[in-house]
């Protein structure tokens, strides 16, 4: 694979982390994984949405820049290709679905002024599932704080991503259909994923089914 930095990302439950660690460890790539489990505000997030939507945001902002630029100042001289389990770009998506008004004009103003320092995937691997997959993985996973996921919440995140994705030009999207495809477990469907994503793509959005 030609790729240098591969960013894995999908909706909540999709299987982008389990992905992002087979990938790393097959492909001899350092890792990088979203410590969203560190944030305060996430547990009370999903208990009462508008009071702490900006703080939720605001730090999941802060902490994905600090790890970019730590893992990308930081040289190592066997690894040279990383896979991460999210984009830079989710923290304004999510923002533009979890603000309002002045929150979300500030929060946009911050985001302009720290994206461009942060470094682009030259690939972005869209894992694209039923919404009724993922609310049975989130259940199946069982965090509490996540019960409250509501299917219209998934709909608006695949509906911001799949936005975004249109206005990339120089960048290699690809969106697989995972719904039939078990790739956390079978050897077989993962072999079967990687085989379509070695594939030589242009950039723009691909739609894949493997």
């Amino acid at each position: 694979m030609r790729y240098n930095f591969i960013a894995i990302e999908g909706n909540i439950g999709s299987g982008k982390t389990s992905l992002a660690e087979k990938m790393a460890a097959d492909l001899n790539a350092r890792l990088c994984l979203e410590n969203f489990t560190d944030n305060p505000f996430l547990s009370k997030f999903y208990g009462n949405p508008k009071q702490h939507a900006f703080s939720l945001e605001l730090f999941f902002m802060a902490e994905r820049f600090q790890q970019m630029k730590n893992l990308f100042s930081e040289r190592d001289m066997f690894r040279d290709r990383v896979v991460s389990d999210y984009l830079f770009a989710k923290s304004q998506l999510f923002a533009n679905i979890n603000l309002e008004g002045d929150e979300n004009m500030l929060y946009k103003r911050l985001f302009s002024i720290i994206y461009p320092n942060i470094p682009q995937p030259q690939l972005i691997v869209y894992l694209h599932n039923d919404t009724g997959n993922l609310l049975l993985n989130i259940s199946k996973r069982g965090r509490d704080y996540e019960r409250s996921i509501r299917a219209d919440y998934l709909e608006k995140i695949q509906l911001a991503y799949f936005r975004y994705f249109r206005t990339l030009t120089k960048q290699t999207v690809l969106i697989v259909n995972v719904a039939k495809l078990n790739f956390v477990y079978d050897r077989y469907d993962y072999n079967q994923l990687m085989d379509s994503l070695k594939q030589d793509y242009t950039s723009g959005m691909h739609f894949i089914n493997p």
